[in-house]
């Protein structure tokens, strides 16, 4: 979504920044920070790699207010807290990193639970879509490192209810 601003003016280079933030979907600039009653439910969620399973507490966002703030302003996320974006059909998913303090890694998920695709390291505040190929059904946004960490690889299989319909407590 990069904007060349070479030849403009100043003033041009100004005006057209406004339009491009207010234009956007979701960039009116009127967001806040997640309140403490905006919280989401927290369940566990469990991945099989080839180094055993990897247990996490994840926050589960189904509405697409929450969706669409995701991780935006939190300046803190556990080492095994993660975020899960369900969204029950497998299809092209993308997403950004507007507001977004600390860098994720983006796991994204078909709805028989296997991993489809990675973005390791994603650059905070970006505006960039992460848009992978792979139809996903759900994405699990994690710190960023951590799918090197842990061995969390394509075709590693994760496993929570609003994927699967399994349970994950495994």
């Amino acid at each position: 979504m990069g904007v060349a601003y070479s030849g403009l003016t100043r003033a041009r280079r100004v005006v057209l920044s406004v339009f491009i933030a207010f234009a956007l979907p979701g960039c009116s600039g009127a967001e806040t920070p997640p309140s403490a009653e905006q919280a989401s439910e927290i369940s566990p969620l469990t991945i099989d790699t080839a180094g055993g399973v990897q247990h996490f507490s994840v926050e589960v966002v189904e509405t697409p207010e929450a969706q669409s703030r995701g991780l935006m302003y939190r300046t803190h996320l556990a080492p095994d807290a993660g975020m899960l974006f369900p969204f029950g059909d497998d299809a092209p998913r993308s997403f950004w990193m507007k507001n977004t303090i600390l860098p994720l890694d983006m796991i994204f998920i078909r709805s028989t639970g296997e991993i489809v695709a990675i973005a390791e390291n994603t650059v905070p505040y970006s505006l960039r879509p992460i848009s992978p190929r792979a139809l996903a059904s759900a994405v699990l946004e994690l710190n960023a490192g951590t799918a090197q960490r842990l061995g969390i690889r394509l075709g590693d299989h994760v496993h929570h209810p609003a994927i699967t319909g399994e349970s994950s407590g495994r």
